[in-house]
């Protein structure tokens, strides 16, 4: 699928946006029958619109390389999702195990991405979801993810597409069934309020120990959480009810002594299915564990091309660029730059997210022959205008 540059000398520009092809070109496009293109020629436009955060329109203008973007978003267009998504999966996947050690445990993080969307659907009204209201709206574009919990290694493991007339814990299977297969064992699987949901719970613990925050909803939850120490305990979900679900419940207890202006009780509960720490502070430790997927979603966005196109399968496209672009960087940075030393690898400072794709950005427009120049008016300042500025 792709060649590692060889780790002597000094990683180049020109390698770096040669493997950055290479990665991203396989993702299928079926294309325009009897179009001189190839899928190649859209991916191209694709990447430079990533790495420079802008637009396919914006892109196609600037250069002289590339085709027009409705030609660009014509063959984009006949994108399918599932095709997609399955080889975006696998390319992750053989990413994430470039660098990870197929003999050692994992911590894992399962996550929505919403990505707000100001607009209609495109096709039907399941492809956008609810959510609150942020950068003036309340519906977006929705991605199940998974991510490594790690320092030195966050890659992305797997992405689904998450429709709103499908019970998300579908989407999760998915995410989850994908986490499955990979060779490493899963020490401990990480999530926030919205995977608190019964199936979710029960499909996660058969993989591995999970914690997962509650949400402080239902009269006998919030019952389970107004009290002022911490404490274990053990909450029924759908009580009395075929469905009937048991789990262990952390509850943790904090104080707020002035941390960023606030002040008082913080009271927070956890499932801890599997885990052998059993005290409430233990498990709430281990949640925080997945506060560093934050970087990695800062990173994401410094990818991520811009698009006014209401198609949700190339607003998808454009995602998984982005966390492809992502991976192959923590790739680069661990196998070909980082230094050993003893603890681990020494990682590189300089080799940042931005410069990887400052790199490939700058190489890519030499190559889609970016236009440097605009057509002069033949007039310039009228002679009156310079007349004056000299009697001043």
């Amino acid at each position: 699928m792709f060649k590692l540059p060889n780790p002597d000398g000094y990683l180049s520009a020109s390698e770096v946006k040669d493997v950055a092809e290479e990665v991203i070109t396989p993702l299928p496009l079926p294309g325009v029958e009897g179009s001189p293109l190839d899928p190649g020629d859209i991916w191209l436009v694709v990447i430079l619109a990533c790495t420079n955060q802008t637009s396919i329109w914006e892109t196609c203008k600037d250069t002289d390389g590339t085709p027009c973007d409705d030609t660009v978003l014509t063959w984009l267009h006949t994108l399918n999702r599932q095709w997609l998504e399955f080889v975006a999966n696998l390319l992750l996947a053989r990413l994430a195990m470039t660098i990870l050690d197929a003999d050692r445990s994992r911590i894992v993080s399962i996550d929505f991405i919403d990505n707000p969307y100001h607009g209609d659907h495109y096709a039907d009204e399941g492809e956008l979801c609810s959510m609150s209201p942020k950068d003036g709206t309340t519906t977006c574009h929705r991605y199940c993810t998974a991510y490594i919990v790690s320092n030195e290694k966050p890659v992305t493991l797997a992405m689904t597409y998450v429709r709103n007339d499908e019970d998300e814990a579908d989407a999760v299977e998915r995410v989850l069934a994908r986490v499955e297969n990979y060779p490493f064992e899963i020490d401990l699987l990480l999530a926030d309020s919205g995977f608190y949901n019964e199936r979710v719970i029960r499909r996660s613990r058969e993989i591995a120990a999970t914690v997962v925050h509650v949400p402080k909803k239902g009269e006998r939850m919030k019952d389970k959480l107004d009290v002022h120490k911490s404490y274990m305990t053990t909450y029924r979900m759908y009580k009395d009810s075929e469905r009937e679900l048991q789990i262990p419940l952390a509850v943790a207890v904090s104080y707020q002594n002035g941390d960023r202006g606030k002040h008082g009780e913080v009271v927070r509960g956890y499932v801890a299915c599997g885990v052998a720490e059993k005290s409430p502070k233990k498990v709430e430790r281990l949640y925080r564990k997945r506060s560093g997927i934050e970087t990695s979603y800062r990173l994401l966005r410094q990818a991520r091309g811009i698009t006014t196109t209401r198609d949700p399968v190339v607003r998808f496209a454009i995602m998984l660029v982005a966390a492809l672009l992502e991976n192959l960087w923590l790739v680069l940075r661990w196998a070909v730059v980082a230094r050993p030393r003893r603890g681990g690898r020494d990682l590189p400072e300089e080799f940042t997210f931005k410069t990887f794709c400052d790199w490939i950005r700058n190489e890519l427009e030499d190559e889609l022959e970016r236009r440097w120049y605009v057509e002069a008016n033949g007039v310039g300042v009228p002679e009156t205008y310079g007349s004056v500025a000299a009697a001043g």
